[in-house]
């Protein structure tokens, strides 16, 4: 590994939700392309981008930013779930556990943020 995220777990989590994501909203219907499926899609990444951004170069303060935009982010893919499961394109039960690993990963996120120093 040669960048500083590659080692990071809550990097590698994000990334694993982000594709989670993406396969995911394979099966929303296609009316869904450029709506919900795509900004779950954009957000789900952006927590990965956000958290690899931040750790290259930057000081302390410019990387806790970046990490507080992967958290807005992963807000906005919690907030997305709750839209396919409010349109019946997802499962209680689908819903339930990507809520759960987007819980932890939000309070990974947190931490590894109060962290920097």
């Amino acid at each position: 590994m040669k960048f500083k995220f590659e080692k990071l777990v809550v990097w590698k989590d994000a990334m694993k939700l982000g594709e989670q994501i993406n396969t995911l909203t394979d099966n929303f219907p296609p009316k869904e392309i450029y709506n919900l499926s795509s900004q779950i899609r954009r957000a789900a990444d952006s927590v990965a981008l956000n958290i690899s951004e931040g750790s290259i170069g930057q000081s302390n303060p410019e990387q806790k930013r970046f990490v507080g935009y992967s958290i807005r982010s992963l807000a906005e893919v919690v907030t997305c779930l709750y839209k396919a499961k409010m349109r019946e394109y997802i499962s209680n039960e689908e819903f339930q556990s990507y809520y759960d690993s987007s819980f932890k990963l939000m309070n990974m996120l947190i931490s590894f943020k109060n962290n920097i120093k």
